[in-house]
């Protein structure tokens, strides 16, 4: 069935067409929230409704979905029912069960993905090893958001994409950084540090002795533990 995308209007009741008319939706219409997924996509096939967005920076984000009441009541009391059979119970549980699995998988694929992309000298494979988990459990949860969670590119470069941007919050000082607000600035620092860590992990690669002042270092091993390596690792610049 047909359907228009709106974002929100200037007041409450009202939306805004692509071409800047403001518009009321018709009598008896109200606006069903996000938040149900399978609601939602029931009311738009069962016909004329209003969907509106927002678009926020890159992201675009749903603001619910104007039909008809009695359409949204009905429909909402037929999921009701059927969300209350054992059948629908079961299939809940089997639908959890294949996610997880699907997910364990998927957590398995990205971590030596990532151990993949690092190549360190067998010297520093147990660093490597560290590094591997660090990234992969901060980038694979469901809903972080993260380049982890994207299927627009290979693994391999999810995978990379990843360990620099762990490497930038977590040996660098980019989070207390004071970034000019102009266009292209924090693009560019972000450059920066990225080659940085390019930099550093080369260093590991090449098997170089690296000790307890590096900064991935002392990012990954635990303070009571005793490093007897020698220190050559330059800090991290501040600027």
């Amino acid at each position: 069935m047909t359907g228009n995308i709106f974002t929100p209007g200037p007041a409450p009741n009202t939306v805004r067409a692509a071409d800047g008319t403001i518009l009321t939706p018709p009598k008896g219409w109200v606006l069903l929230p996000p938040g149900d997924a399978a609601l939602t996509r029931r009311v738009k096939a069962a016909g004329e409704h209003w969907i509106v967005q927002e678009k926020k920076g890159c992201k675009v984000f749903s603001r619910g979905v104007w039909a008809a009441a009695s359409t949204i009541d009905r429909i909402r009391a037929e999921l009701e029912a059927e969300r209350s059979t054992e059948v629908y119970s079961k299939r809940r549980v089997a639908d959890a069960l294949r996610r997880d699995k699907a997910h364990a998988g998927y957590v398995e694929e990205f971590e030596e993905a990532v151990f993949t992309f690092l190549a360190f000298h067998p010297a520093h494979t147990d660093l490597a090893k560290r590094l591997a988990r660090a990234v992969t459990d901060h980038a694979t949860p469901v809903g972080s958001g993260t380049v982890a969670r994207t299927k627009r590119i290979p693994v391999e470069q999810r995978a990379e994409a990843a360990v620099i941007a762990w490497m930038r919050h977590q040996t660098t000082a980019y989070d207390s950084l004071k970034i000019p607000r102009i266009k292209g600035k924090r693009r560019e620092v972000r450059r920066m540090l990225a080659k940085r860590s390019q930099e550093l992990l080369s260093r590991y690669r090449q098997g170089v002795a690296v000790g307890g002042e590096c900064p991935l270092r002392r990012a990954l091993v635990e303070p009571n533990e005793t490093n007897h390596e020698t220190t050559d690792c330059p800090p991290t610049r501040r600027d």
